[in-house]
């Protein structure tokens, strides 16, 4: 017999232990011949801690996986861990300046640092696996893939070799994101913007007035700027030029018309800084402009602000602006001018543009063979050259995979069509090194020997390693000691790539067999073919994760999956939301308050109960609310699932029936009471909606179905039904189809319950079928709508007394009339008459009336609960009379208080709606107390 309660600690290891050490996470455990379902995990930082944005990820990924698995498919979730450059580099230099070291990459050095990083992520890495496994994430920890591991490191080289040979990635000095804080680039998407509010400044520059937030990075401004259409400005030319006083002298400036210049916003003419703004880059490119840097890459100003060189631009902004006040330039300030700050989401560092010689890949060139509406592998390509930016809108806009929310395709096509080249080096150590290798002796002479962008360069396995650029400049899949041409040392180029050029590579790096990838003599290609993994599993079906990376990964996965393979990575993209407080804030770590540590709450509730609060009331793309209680309150349903196993097993005990030994199916239908039939036929329905639900990605609303199910039908209705007639084989086959429809969302307390009402023979919950519908007979379809009229009558019953006040325990007379169900309602007499406690029952088919009676009217019946000897009723007259006087005074307050013009017009919209609500309340309230006065009249 089951323990009397639940206790999750005693079995959630145990049962974990019991899947894995079987083998049950495996497509191996499937059926052979079952069709591939696959999932790429995606991969936490190895050096995090669980949150609840994997847990709600972990638990989504779960449902999807544990529910194909038992419908035969060959499923297989993909488990890993990201290397997380810039993360993980800050993280453990962070440690070691706490540790009493100043500078670590001085007093380390490259290869030491490097060393002491990977260290570090070798022992964060158990942490976080033990934090996946207490989430129930049913992945193949075998087949567990690391971003930085040597064989991702493999498939990483050959991609950019074969990208710089088609030439889709080259080097350049352009405009990046510079991090000052993190000493490194970081992508657009990296960035967050933050509202500030500062002085907005307006200066005499020569015949013109100029506006910026920021004067300290005007001193190499030379170039004024003006819409071609601005009349004002009609008179001055293109290319004209003029003298005037600046921040450290004279300059000559130089008029350029452009549509850049926003004619409604302030003067409609501004001077521009290439240097550091990424628009004003783009129009002195446009127009051939010379570029000049005037913030060093620590956010100091360089030589060129003459006097306040060295100083950095925080201090030197107020100091810039007296000086322009002094020589009588300074027009205006505008002290409280709203603008945004970019900042590093990493670093936290605010943002500041540079131009740098960087590696980018050029989304814009169409050099990609790609079939339009191609969904998946085994076809091949028509030879169609596109961009990658052509790519990766084709496949959404033809429907080759799928976003749930739709609604999403709309911001994802926003962000393609605005997407600039991508740069994807990194001024950090931690990462997958840029594989260019250059020869100082053979670069001898050229000005710039790293920076040809038009070269060849070599690809195709490690048989063609290395191929000769510009005079110098060296490409390799692996790393090489000395050039081919002089036989001399080679230095490498000291950048990494973005962490997500390599995490893009995700859903096929993955599935590649990492013995293959240690064959030099193989190609990219040659390895892919040999890979029965990647064969059998790669596109994947869904890839799970939060709206807020669309761009970050989603969209480069489809980038470079599409480009590297000619597959889709993925057939479906379900967005999940942010979990939010109680009152809709953000969970933040800054804000201690606000967070739920998921392995606090599974200690104390249990993962089940957790991953069904996280689940039920999240729809997909919108944001969700958890607070514990939620989580408690969901401990309660796991606590009555395993109450309702505990009643089924004393049934079964009691008649001497071993329900291991039933077989389902097996029971008389003579035998069958109308809730007996009516739970067959309900079953039935269930696992049609539930099945439905979970292929159509509705897992709130189907988690929702099921706990309405089990709690109010099976537990509150149908097993009190049963009480005094117990059928065990009905019981028994009710439980069992639960317990599998549900195990896909609390796996835990399913399995253990599952071991004790299985039929003999079963295997393990985990890999036991799905259940099927089968065809429901006709008197099991009315029953079911007959004991919906039984549960009406009796609901209304109770209702009828709590409404009364009636106490708990006392019996009431009840008389039912019902023409159409007299015959039914009498068959259940002996329940309705303990279920209502009712002392007196007359169920009668002519209806009749009735005096002093409290009454309900149902479709087709009539519920009348006699109030004669209940209560005092003159006492009952003098409270209710009372009670109407001052909710009469209480409304007609609230109405003259709204019918005030004065106080609607300038109380907040949120007051006036609430004394609404008031309102609406009160009179409910008073309708119900004048209802009630008639009925004791």
């Amino acid at each position: 017999m089951l323990s009397k309660s639940y206790d999750p600690k005693s079995c959630e290891d145990r049962i974990y232990k019991m899947w894995e050490d079987a083998g049950a996470f495996k497509p191996e455990a499937c059926d052979p011949k079952g069709e591939p379902f696959t999932i790429s995990m995606p991969p936490p930082n190895a050096t995090g801690q669980l949150h609840l944005g994997h847990a709600v990820m972990l638990a989504l990924e779960d449902i999807f996986i544990r529910f194909n698995r038992m419908r035969g498919k060959r499923a297989l979730w993909v488990p890993g861990t990201d290397h997380a450059a810039i993360a993980t580099e800050s993280v453990v230099i962070k440690l070691l300046k706490k540790d009493g070291m100043a500078d670590p990459r001085k007093q380390l050095g490259r290869e030491k640092l490097v060393a002491r990083i990977a260290e570090f992520v070798e022992k964060s890495k158990k942490t976080i696996r033990s934090q996946i496994r207490k989430m129930g994430s049913s992945c193949d920890w075998s087949r567990e893939r690391y971003t930085f591991e040597p064989s991702l490191n493999r498939c990483v080289n050959e991609v950019f070799c074969k990208m710089k040979n088609d030439g889709l990635i080259y080097r350049g000095h352009r405009i990046v994101n510079w991090d000052p804080k993190l000493q490194t680039t970081v992508s657009d998407d990296e960035i967050v913007y933050q509202e500030r509010r500062d002085p907005y400044y307006t200066f005499q520059y020569g015949p013109f007035q100029i506006s910026t937030a920021r004067p300290e990075t005007k001193f190499g401004d030379k170039y004024v700027v003006m819409h071609p259409d601005d009349k004002r400005y009609a008179k001055y030319k293109h290319g004209s030029t003029f003298e005037c006083e600046w921040i450290n002298g004279k300059v000559r400036a130089t008029v350029i018309k452009d549509p850049a210049s926003d004619p409604t916003f302030g003067t409609g003419v501004m001077t521009i800084t290439p240097w550091h703004d990424h628009v004003d880059f783009a129009l002195a490119e446009r127009h051939g402009l010379e570029k000049e840097q005037i913030i060093d890459f620590n956010g100091c100003l360089l030589p060129v602000a003459g006097e306040f060189a060295g100083m950095h631009i925080e201090d030197a902004r107020p100091k810039v602006v007296e000086k322009l006040k002094e020589k009588g330039l300074l027009v205006s300030v505008k002290e409280d001018y709203v603008h945004n700050v970019a900042v590093s989401q990493r670093g936290h560092g605010m943002i500041e543009p540079q131009i740098k010689l960087q590696w980018f890949i050029d989304v814009n060139k169409e050099v990609v063979p790609w079939n339009e509406g191609k969904r998946a592998k085994g076809q091949k390509a028509k030879k169609q050259l596109m961009s990658l930016k052509q790519i990766m809108h084709s496949v959404i806009h033809h429907g080759d995979i799928q976003i749930i929310p739709e609604r999403f395709n709309k911001t994802y096509f926003h962000w393609i069509d605005n997407l600039r080249d991508w740069c994807i080096s990194r001024q950090i150590w931690w990462g997958h090194r840029i594989p260019v290798f250059y020869c100082p002796k053979c670069a001898a002479g050229n000005e710039d020997p790293t920076s040809d962008e038009r070269s060849a360069m070599s690809g195709g396995g490690l048989k063609a390693q290395s191929s000769k650029l510009k005079a110098g400049t060296i490409v390799s899949v692996e790393p090489i000691d000395s050039c081919p041409e002089c036989n001399g040392p080679l230095e490498q180029d000291p950048d990494t790539l973005d962490t997500w050029f390599s995490s893009a590579m995700w859903t096929w790096s993955t599935l590649v067999d990492p013995k293959l990838t240690g064959d030099a003599s193989l190609s990219l290609e040659e390895i892919l073919k040999r890979s029965p993994d990647y064969q059998m599993f790669h596109p994947t079906s869904v890839m799970e994760t939060g709206y807020d990376i669309l761009f970050f990964w989603v969209a480069r996965m489809i980038l470079m999956t599409t480009y590297a393979t000619g597959q889709i990575p993925f057939e479906t993209v379900y967005l999940h939301g942010l979990i939010r407080t109680r009152d809709g804030r953000k969970m933040s770590k800054s804000d201690p308050e606000t967070m739920i540590d998921p392995l606090d709450m599974i200690a104390k509730y249990g993962a089940d109960a957790l991953r069904l609060s996280m689940i039920v009331g999240q729809s997909p793309g919108n944001d969700s609310r958890l607070y514990e209680e939620k989580i408690a309150g969901y401990r309660n349903f796991i606590n009555k699932i395993w109450n309702a196993s505990r009643f089924v097993l004393m049934q079964c005990e009691q008649a001497g029936v071993d329900p291991k030994k039933m077989e389902n199916g097996k029971w008389k239908i003579d035998n069958l009471s109308i809730a007996d039939q009516a739970l067959l036929c309900g079953i039935d329905r269930l696992i049609v909606d539930v099945t439905k639900g979970l292929e159509e990605y509705r897992l709130s609303d189907t988690g929702d179905r099921l706990y309405s199910f089990v709690w109010d039908f099976y537990c509150d209705w149908y097993l009190e039904l049963s009480k005094g007639e117990a059928n065990c084989a009905v019981l028994v086959h009710g439980l069992r189809k639960i317990l599998q429809l549900l195990h896909p969302y609390c796996p835990y307390v399913t399995e253990e319950l599952w071991a004790q009402v299985a039929a003999e023979g079963s295997p393990s919950l985990i890999i036991a079928p799905w259940p099927k519908a089968g065809k429901t007979p006709k008197e099991f379809v009315q029953a079911f709508d007959q004991l919906q009229v039984v549960i009406d009558v009796i609901t209304s019953i109770r209702s009828l007394r709590a409404e009364q006040n009636v106490e708990a325990g006392k019996k009431v007379t009840v008389t039912i009339h019902s023409k159409k169900y007299a015959k039914l309602l009498e068959s259940q007499r002996s329940h309705i008459e303990r279920m209502g406690h009712i002392g007196t029952l007359v169920i009668d088919a002519k209806p009749a009336k009735h005096e002093k009676v409290a009454s309900a009217f149902l479709k087709d019946v009539e519920v009348h609960l006699s109030l004669e000897g209940l209560f005092d009723i003159g006492k009952l007259k003098a409270s209710l009379q009372k009670e109407q006087v001052e909710m009469s005074r209480y409304v007609a307050g609230l109405k003259g208080k709204l019918g005030n013009k004065s106080f609607v017009d300038r109380a907040p919209k949120e007051v006036v709606a609430a004394e609404k609500a008031k309102l609406a309340e009160a009179e409910a309230k008073l309708k119900k107390v004048e209802e009630r006065m008639k009925e004791i009249a």
